[in-house]
């Protein structure tokens, strides 16, 4: 059963111009579809830039699509506003990055986990609340000493359990994981990924896991989307596509991966450089950086339009 579908989503920001120029378009997500089955972890990863981020916002409703839309349990979300969205919202939660950031630095514990609690369920009274929220936490690992704390007086990896332990407090279906362990210590992400995966397990929940760290997707995810350029280049099963990827944009990023010792390294498949910026204005986006290029790639436009189970890859000269 699909819980949540992205269909066609496409976003484009406006820079310079100043007040009276019209400036540059710069088009961050190019008609992305995915779709996100119960209980199953889909990962969307991608350099710096790539617009996965975008992506995540534009399905939490933080941003407005420019084109396309979202279907959350069958309910159409891209048009909703006032009251119908509040509603929505309470079946899809965010657990950002930063965890100092997100949290109020002005609010205890106890009212940023339950804040979520007054709004979709006002008739709860204060204390039905609190033991909901000490409920919560200590289902995040946090004791009851710390309702009455605030965001400062607790590590990183403790936030972080605060900003899970806000998002599950209205027992959402879907969360959306934006870098949610990229900003913690290595020790400290490994507790963090695990008790989430505890927590999908016992609650049955689906992720939408946005991350630039392939270690950490390949240990969460069931199925990953690779973004370039805000397109979908590949998408699959997560062990079909790292151990057998097809987009040469794919086959870099892998290759670049953090490796215990040079004898692991596999071949780059070329000499692609991933850190330039060069991105073309038409036909395939990654094809000035591709040693695969050919020059019917200038009139390709190198996008995944829809969304299966199957190993799927936008290049008309994939990897063997």
């Amino acid at each position: 059963m699909n819980v949540l579908k992205a269909d066609r989503l496409s976003k484009s920001f406006h820079r310079g111009g100043g007040l009276w120029g019209s400036g540059i378009s710069h088009k961050a997500v190019n008609s992305v579809t995915f779709t996100l089955k119960e209980g199953e972890t889909l990962a969307i990863v991608g350099e710096s830039g790539s617009g996965k981020s975008t992506t995540a916002r534009m399905v939490m409703r933080l941003l407005d699509a420019d084109e396309g839309s979202v279907c959350l349990l069958g309910r159409e979300i891209t048009s909703a506003s006032g009251k119908e969205l509040r509603m929505l919202r309470k079946d899809i939660q965010m657990v950002f990055q930063d965890p100092f950031a997100s949290l109020n630095p002005r609010m205890r514990v106890v009212e940023t986990v339950g804040e979520g609690l007054r709004v979709h369920h006002p008739e709860m009274n204060r204390q039905q609340r609190r033991e909901k929220v000490a409920e919560t936490l200590a289902l995040c690992g946090i004791g009851e000493e710390a309702l009455d704390r605030y965001p400062h007086q607790f590590s990183g990896g403790q936030r972080q359990r605060v900003g899970i332990a806000r998002a599950l407090i209205v027992e959402p279906k879907v969360l959306v994981l934006d870098e949610p362990v990229s900003a913690l210590d290595v020790s400290v992400q490994a507790q963090i990924l695990n008790l989430l995966k505890r927590i999908q397990q016992e609650r049955n929940l689906s992720y939408l896991f946005i991350s630039h760290d392939l270690s950490v997707v390949r240990h969460v995810a069931d199925r990953v989307a690779v973004m370039f350029a805000g397109s979908v280049v590949e998408q699959g099963a997560v062990e079909e596509v790292f151990e057998a990827p097809r987009h040469p944009y794919t086959g870099m990023l892998l290759a670049a991966r953090p490796i215990a010792h040079p004898d692991q390294r596999e071949g780059d498949n070329g000499n692609g450089d991933l850190g330039r910026e060069s991105v073309a204005d038409s036909g395939c986006a990654f094809r000035l950086r591709c040693p695969f290029a050919q020059d019917d790639c200038s009139g390709f436009e190198a996008s995944i339009q829809s969304d299966d189970s199957e190993h799927a890859c936008a290049c008309l000269h994939p990897l063997e």
